[in-house]
């Protein structure tokens, strides 16, 4: 994942005149495997509620997070960091977060609120864009509490469903899915207090470009 800690300063988060084409630099390794995590969301989503094939939407999920990890390995090694790239990654961790709180709430493992709460933040976010475009940015550093809360969901929502079901691993799944979803949507919401904040203070800073 490309997310990193940042300051909520304007002069951090202002999109230079000579920033670079979205796709210069776009076909690279690490944005095939990005390209694969994407493609896999439908995929997961009807394994989960077509044919309940579980088992599958797992192996989805396992494949989604060794292809982001090694994207983001690749990236760095093959020195490949694109712009693409670093829309691609975060936007295929928010496309597994939704399809994976539909799938469960449809599937009857975790409750409504809990979904409308995490999809929720997301959108109120996005409700900020408008003012960030006007002064010429394009978005703000995403604080390091983003990225342990992505990371917690994405650990929890697997294990939930593996809770799901009967069993031994069933009942040691539960209690440690249960763990890393509350922290997780803790995290999640706090860090979206935190980007708003940013974004208060950046509209109070940075007088309108456009």
């Amino acid at each position: 994942m490309n997310e990193r800690p940042g300051t909520a300063g304007p002069e951090a988060v202002r999109t230079p005149p000579s920033s670079p084409s979205l796709w210069e630099g776009a076909w690279t390794i690490p944005n095939l495997l990005s390209a694969v995590r994407l493609l896999g969301v439908p995929l997961f989503l009807w394994l989960l509620l077509g044919p309940h094939a579980d088992g599958w939407a797992l192996l989805v999920l396992a494949v989604s997070g060794i292809t982001d990890w090694a994207d983001g390995v690749l990236a760095r090694k093959l020195d490949q960091q694109s712009l693409l790239g670093a829309l691609l990654d975060p936007l295929a961790d928010r496309l597994y977060i939704l399809a994976t709180l539909i799938g469960l709430v449809l599937r009857h493992v975790i409750p409504w609120w809990l979904a409308v709460l995490v999809i929720g933040r997301d959108l109120v976010l996005l409700t900020t864009l408008p003012a960030l475009r006007r002064r010429g940015l394009d978005a703000l550093p995403v604080h390091y509490l983003g990225k342990a809360a992505t990371f917690n969901l994405l650990y929890a929502f697997p294990l939930l469903l593996l809770g799901s079901h009967a069993g031994t691993i069933s009942h040691v799944a539960k209690p440690i899915a249960w763990a890393f979803t509350i922290w997780g949507t803790g995290l999640y919401l706090w860090a979206g207090g935190l980007y708003l904040e940013q974004v208060r203070r950046v509209v109070r800073l940075v007088p309108v470009t456009r």
